[in-house]
């Protein structure tokens, strides 16, 4: 250690520490760490892969800090997306703050009260809180916020990826915002992610101001190997109750591969992940071993959830857990021997996220991924003739191993967490002009979209339902049903799950569904393998009436409810065109490969997008999700039955000339409509949870802007024309 230069900087107490964990050197990421947040002269970026030290690279540096300048009141605020994350920072921060004579306090909804209290009572040390948790105090505690973080030091936010581009990220921007404003002054923020994009961007979402410069700190270490593995399975037509099916084929194998050690499969819907770690428990209990499989997502106890955490920890017992992306995020189980994905993972950054799990201490990580195609017959869709899926996953493996993953959402309004934080603002402070809210949440703050026009027709909105009302002296003060609406602790929470819509056909529930994309009356949609037309969106009753829709069976793969980014598009066309078969796929894999990319050759597909099957004409624009469904919408409001499924849009009862005459009526049309614009030809535009309140012409503008692209569908449409 003595030729550290940044272990020399450190405070003597936090030296005694790391000697104590026998470690003989810092990490790369930990020593070039040290000065820029010693200094606390800018912003620091931390991202390397799991278990990679950056944790310490944060806290060792922020603590000597502290404990050098003896901070009257919390020093660091660290925040995280997860409770669990929390409970589990504070195992590992324990034996540092003892050292230091540090108070470490998690805050959250499942902390006793009594250790709250003694933190209200005597400010001190490290506050381990959720964005939840420091809006609820923003309200409720104002003045003590004021001075419980008056020599505030750090802010210190983990797993920054999981906030960049969402509601709730959105969320958190506005409120260190509002601390910042508060204290009168900066307090520099570290950001700790083991899955980042354009790391430019990133510091643009960590501080919307650019007027504080931001240090940059990517790992130099060499990751361990990866060792991958596709294993191709096969939907047979006309399955029975009896048949064996893929899925069936699946568990099989997880069961014979995976028992006896510890793995995370990711399984990417709730349902699913029940399914398999039910199936994978009987194959158990027929045997008559004991269970080492157990489901793992958001909607299971916490009992249940962090008891199959505790096991993972230990490492005594094989353990996998069959989870959703309740797993990918940081929390400690230790190291497990693989990654299992079933059916394509929803990104890039997500299967990075899920690898970094596994492979620690040296060893390689290791992920398997158990894909299945539909057996191809006369009537196969197109999709499943390309055997998409498996295209789809050796894509973002290459765009994987190439340290590419998809870049943060932008430029979006995100009006329902504005509605938000102007409640909280105006419940914080009492009584605030509207001018002043708008300065302070969007001149300065990090809804830059929204002009004083746009948030004058937001704030008369709210005043229409009774949440604000305007005093004489110009003031803004929450009214009756405002107050009612701050102090139920749902107000805490800014993002929203997708509302379920009832599916039914004459007058039978076919089940229930999140719709997180536009739908449209006319429009086709997959739903327990079988195809439907929509009839009629109901959106007050959240009910879409569908009737039987003609035509083969549907392709296996029909997208992930999840936006595709146009490079991962990109790319599985370049795996068609080099027609080569990575060696990690087995035999049913290079088999499904094969048959996709003869499949494209034959149809000539590098050089045209458009395909003639029957009645159908099928468009491949190998763009993402945003403006493949714009292309969609465009066409639809031409006159023709367009649909898109995994990237690819079916126009049914549709020639080539039929096509080129609605192009060009489109790139004819005098006064094209923007991508907000768009937002209105859509039944229902509330899918955040505060939409409900705003006037249905912003919701439409939002919700435009942040579904279509309407200048990059013209672009392809003028290619076309061309």
């Amino acid at each position: 250690m003595s030729a550290s230069v940044g272990f020399n900087l450190l405070h003597k107490n936090v030296q005694r520490w790391i000697w104590k964990q026998n470690w003989t050197e810092l990490r790369d990421i930990q020593e070039r760490a040290v000065v820029p947040i010693l200094n606390a002269d800018c912003d620091v970026i931390i991202s390397a892969a799991t278990a990679a030290g950056k944790t310490e690279a944060a806290f060792l540096p922020a603590c000597s800090r502290i404990a050098e300048t003896k901070a009257d009141g919390v020093g660091i605020l660290y925040i995280s997306p997860l409770k669990a994350l929390i409970n589990d920072q504070l195992r590992r921060l324990n034996s540092l703050a003892e050292i230091l004579e540090l108070t470490v306090t998690p805050w959250h909804g499942d902390v006793l009260r009594s250790v709250k209290d003694k933190q209200r009572k005597n400010p001190d040390g490290i506050i381990l809180i959720t964005p939840e948790s420091l809006e609820s105090l923003f309200l409720n505690q104002a003045a003590w916020c004021n001075r419980a973080f008056s020599s505030l030091g750090h802010i210190i936010i983990d797993e920054f990826h999981a906030f960049i581009g969402t509601e709730r990220g959105c969320q958190l921007q506005s409120l260190l915002h509002r601390l910042e404003f508060m204290l009168g002054r900066t307090v520099p923020r570290i950001a700790l992610s083991a899955t980042l994009g354009d790391m430019n961007q990133v510091a643009k979402f960590l501080r919307v101001s650019p007027q504080f410069p931001c240090e940059i700190i990517e790992s130099n270490t060499s990751h361990s190997n990866l060792k991958i593995q596709l294993r191709g399975y096969l939907d047979s037509e006309g399955n029975n109750a009896e048949s064996v099916t893929a899925l069936d084929e699946i568990i099989e194998d997880l069961y014979k591969i995976l028992r006896g050690k510890s793995h995370l499969i990711f399984a990417n819907s709730r349902g699913r992940t029940e399914e398999i770690a039910t199936s994978l428990a009987d194959l158990c209990e027929k045997d008559g071993v004991p269970n080492e499989f157990f489901p793992h997502h958001g909607s299971l106890s916490k009992e249940f959830r962090e008891g199959l955490e505790a096991r993972l920890q230990k490492e005594n017992l094989p353990t996998s857990a069959v989870c959703t992306m309740t797993l990918e995020l940081g929390i400690d189980i230790g190291s497990v021997d693989s990654i299992a994905q079933v059916t394509a993972p929803h990104s890039v950054a997500s299967l990075r996220q899920r690898l970094g799990r596994s492979g620690r201490r040296g060893d390689a990580a290791v992920l398997r991924l158990f894909i299945a195609e539909n057996e191809l017959t006369d009537k196969s869709h197109l999709l499943d003739r390309l055997r998409m899926e498996t295209v789809q996953c050796i894509a973002m493996v290459n765009l994987l191993l190439n340290k590419w993953c998809e870049p943060p959402p932008a430029n979006q309004y995100h009006l329902s967490t504005l509605v938000q934080q102007t409640l909280s603002v105006v419940g914080q402070y009492g009584g605030v002009r509207a001018n002043q809210l708008w300065s302070l949440l969007c001149e300065t703050g990090p809804f830059r979209l929204v002009d004083q026009k746009c948030y004058i027709r937001l704030l008369r909105s709210l005043g229409e339902h009774e949440l604000i009302t305007q005093m004489r002296d110009g003031q803004l003060v929450l009214g009756e049903k405002g107050e009612r609406f701050v102090e139920n602790f749902h107000f805490y929470t800014a993002f929203n799950t997708p509302e379920e819509y009832c599916l039914e056909c004459e007058s039978r529930v076919l089940g229930t569904v999140p719709i997180d994309k536009p739908l449209t009356v006319g429009q086709l949609i997959i739903f327990a393998g079988k195809r439907w037309e929509v009839l009629n969106i109901n959106a007050e009753k959240k009910v879409v009436l569908l009737k039987k829709a003609s035509g083969g069976r549907p392709p296996k793969f029909g997208g992930s409810g999840l936006e595709v980014h146009e490079i991962v598009r990109q790319e599985m066309r370049r795996v068609y065109s080099n027609k080569s078969i990575p060696v990690y796929l087995d035999k049913k894999a290079k088999e499904a490969l094969a048959e996709g990319i003869e499949c494209f050759h034959a149809l000539e597909l590098e050089r045209t997008c458009l395909v003639q099957m029957g009645s159908t004409l099928h468009v491949l624009p190998w763009c993402g999700d945003q403006i493949t469904i714009t292309l969609t919408i465009l066409l639809r409001h031409a006159g023709l039955a367009a649909d898109c499924f995994g990237g690819v849009i079916d126009i049914r009862n549709c020639t080539l000339d039929t096509f080129y005459t609605s192009v060009d009526s489109i790139l004819c049309c005098a006064q094209q409509p923007t991508s907000e614009e768009m937002g209105s030809y859509v039944s229902d535009t509330i899918v955040e949870k505060h939409d409900a309140l705003i006037a249905k012409e912003l919701r439409e503008q939002a919700y435009g802007r942040k579904y279509f692209d309407v200048e990059g569908a013209l672009e392809f449409l003028s290619e076309i024309a061309r």
